[in-house]
């Protein structure tokens, strides 16, 4: 019987401690049955214990880091593997007020230069039409 990931949610760390030793103590068994000559049905029990291992190692590791990522999530370092996964590009590109900034010789050629905008009127159809 497979243990379902969602049923493991609902359990304290110590619980899955305990279901993670009694899963590791009954593959040890099946290996062992296996070497003295166990029947084909074991192979399958043993996949299917192997990844109930799996499961529950998945479960405390998430656990574990969503009771980091709530720890550190005010603080104004996180360490590297709670850190959103980028590109090493992207890692080092400015942020968005450093990127913003601009030198005190920019702002005052903007201010003084604005940029000149141009209002096109729409020559209405019945000119273009027209060739006397």
């Amino acid at each position: 019987m497979t243990i379902k990931a969602y049923e493991l949610r609902g359990k304290s760390r110590q619980e899955l401690e305990q279901q993670l030793q009694a899963l590791k103590t009954e593959l040890q068994q099946l290996r062992v049955q296996q070497v003295s000559g166990g029947g084909a049905g074991k192979l399958g029990k043993i996949k299917e214990v192997r990844k109930s291992i799996a499961r529950v190692l998945t479960v405390m590791s998430q656990a574990k880091r969503k009771a980091l990522r709530e720890e550190y999530q005010d603080k104004k370092f996180k360490p590297l593997d709670l850190r959103p996964k980028l590109t090493r590009a992207m890692r080092r590109r400015l942020s968005k007020t450093d990127a913003a900034r601009k030198t005190l010789r920019q702002q005052k050629r903007e201010q003084n230069f604005p940029k000149r905008r141009y209002a096109v009127l729409p020559v209405p159809r019945d000119a273009l039409m027209q060739t006397d």
